[in-house]
């Protein structure tokens, strides 16, 4: 399957109509086919089996340069599996798209990708810490995107404690930036530890949720009792 012929199939199941909508929904200046998720995960799921992980790679890395909305969601997508050996080649590329984040959608079917390959291996996360400080709002955004899976375990292991706090300690650092899509990404995942860890999101909240903005402490404390949120 050459980069190619994978476009030339998206561009086959395109809508024009919906690609107009999808253009003025996303607000990315960059090209829409009008295909749906489930069209692109039809084709994605073909893919995947007649290639190798390398050729996977090869291909997501090509349909990403191609800048098409559909095609990005594809490149993620190919890349986005648990059990992915090698997959050093599929990190690789999957960090090297994460300067080219600008917009939420593609972004977040990348990050995806990426948390895959993180909990494949944690020891990724030294790179993910990083992106924290960077200049490139999408890309502080990731850090708290892909890290995600730490938010959701429902029995971590010390090591995974261990990592949990450390990501707390970005998202820390996070709540002075007035960004939306940051404040969004630190409630997002303050919202999904609360479901395991309740008292530790409150315990955040009562000594940094002053400093967030108030549609994010709301969201971050929704799953809390009343008692614990006040």
């Amino acid at each position: 399957m050459s980069p190619e012929a994978a476009l030339g199939q998206l561009e086959s199941l395109g809508n024009a109509q919906k690609a107009g909508e999808m253009a003025a929904y996303h607000k990315a200046a960059r090209r829409y086919l009008g295909v749906s998720n489930p069209q692109i995960d039809d084709a994605v799921k073909g893919w995947r089996a007649a290639l190798s992980v390398e050729e996977r790679v090869a291909l997501a890395d090509a349909l990403w340069a191609s800048d098409v909305h559909e095609a990005r969601v594809a490149a993620a997508k190919l890349l986005t599996q648990a059990r992915l050996r090698p997959d050093e080649g599929a990190w690789d590329v999957i960090k090297g798209w994460v300067p080219e984040f600008d917009a939420w959608a593609v972004a977040d079917h990348a990050a995806i990708a990426g948390q895959k390959r993180l909990v494949a291996v944690p020891a990724r996360l030294d790179e993910v810490e990083g992106w924290t400080t960077s200049e490139h709002m999408w890309t502080r955004r990731a850090a708290l995107v892909m890290t995600l899976p730490w938010a959701k375990m429902n029995t971590p292991k010390p090591a995974e404690l261990e990592a949990r706090e450390r990501i707390l300690g970005w998202a820390a650092a996070y709540v002075e930036d007035r960004q939306w899509f940051i404040q969004k990404a630190v409630a997002w995942w303050l919202r999904d530890l609360s479901k395991r860890a309740p008292e530790r999101v409150a315990a955040f909240l009562n000594e940094h949720g002053d400093a967030m903005k108030p549609f994010a402490r709301k969201e971050a404390s929704k799953y809390l009792t009343n008692s614990v949120s006040d």
